[in-house]
């Protein structure tokens, strides 16, 4: 059932982390990936299976999608742009995209990347049973066509206000790169992250369906049975969380980013100064968040940084001390049971059991 990383004595920190990731896959993941570093510690170990109906283990250095992860690859280049001076995060979205939304002159940059603009998530009309997902899993959607879904419907909140967690957020900002650049998101992120630390394992798909290398396959409870949907249409996720990634790169990227490799200190600092706990709601794990990146709970008070995500089969969390002295990626996909309040509990467990036992 379980495998893990040849070539080094199995220390006690790696036998607890391999516990935790057993007991994810007890709690209805099909299979699990945790890379940790701590210390001078660094291992990566697995459980459960690639593949429902075989015996074929997961790979350590999989691919998955990473979905909202994405988000702090985007804010990245937002962020070296404001740098540049082509971006200000107090502007409007009007004054950089006019007539796109009704409300454009009350939302700025900086309350789309901290989920503040009050903005309908357009996601929210795509969380529908699984069938909607079989119909148009291979369907490519226009951004401006999911824009204006939010555009349709009256804001939530004053934008600045409070928070809520919307995928529209990050589709409108993807726009933005492309008005101020002349180039696509994708080749911004290429160009200014991928390419810069050499994450060959990490990809942009567009419209691609597949995982490119080697995978395990993700599946969604449809009708009582395991569908598995590992292949998809990415667009819609887009800017939000189409990118997929390994935990090798990953990590390679958070390391970056909080070892001054990405962003100098003052955009760096607006992009880790959180929101106040108390305007945080329903954000698993989530004490706080900054612009595309979330502060994060944990048992030890760790000053600890990083993001979660899910989409159809895979769902993944990210995380980093600010010092990277501690650090774990941790992606699984969903199998052939419910994915509940037993299995999340699972995965806030075994990350505290990565990073504070």
């Amino acid at each position: 059932m379980t495998q893990t990383t040849v070539g080094r004595p199995v220390s006690a920190l790696q036998e607890a982390v391999q516990g935790a990731a057993d007991r994810l896959v007890e709690a209805g993941a099909a299979g699990v990936q945790f890379r940790v570093a701590r210390g001078d510690e660094a291992f990566v170990v697995t459980s459960g299976i690639a593949e429902l109906g075989t015996d074929r283990p997961v790979p350590d250095d999989g691919r998955f999608r990473i979905s909202c992860i994405t988000k702090p690859f985007v804010s990245v280049v937002v962020l070296q742009l404001v740098a540049e001076g082509r971006i200000v995060l107090d502007d409007t979205v009007e004054s950089y995209l006019p007539g796109l939304l009704p409300h454009g002159e009350k939302i700025t940059i900086r309350n789309l990347m901290q989920h503040t603009s009050g903005l309908y998530n357009y996601s929210d009309s795509f969380q529908k049973p699984g069938d909607r997902f079989l119909r148009d899993r291979y369907k490519h959607y226009e951004p401006t066509d999911l824009i204006a879904i939010a555009a349709a419907k009256p804001l939530e909140f004053e934008p600045g206000s409070k928070f809520a967690y919307c995928n529209t957020n990050y589709f409108i900002i993807g726009l933005l790169i492309e008005k101020v650049t002349g180039r696509s998101y994708r080749t911004e992120i290429t160009e200014r992250v991928l390419e810069p630390l050499q994450l060959t394992e990490t990809v942009l798909p567009g419209d691609d369906p597949n995982i490119p290398g080697p995978h395990a396959r993700g599946y969604m409870q449809i009708g009582g049975e395991a569908v598995d949907v590992t292949l998809m249409n990415p667009s819609e996720a887009g800017c939000a969380g189409e990118i997929i990634s390994t935990t090798r790169d990953l990590d390679t990227f958070f390391s970056a980013l909080f070892g001054g490799k990405l962003l100098n200190e003052p955009e760096f600092t607006e992009m880790t100064t959180p929101l106040p706990p108390e305007m945080i709601e329903n954000l698993p794990m989530g004490i706080g968040y900054g612009l595309g990146i979330m502060k994060l709970q944990n048992d030890n008070d760790l000053d600890l940084w990083g993001h979660g995500a899910g989409i159809p089969g895979y769902a993944t969390l990210a995380a980093t001390t600010r010092d990277l002295s501690a650090r774990v990626q941790l992606s699984f996909t969903i199998g052939d049971k419910d994915f509940g309040p037993e299995a999340e509990e699972a995965v806030i467990r075994g990350v505290n059991v990565a990073l504070c036992s």
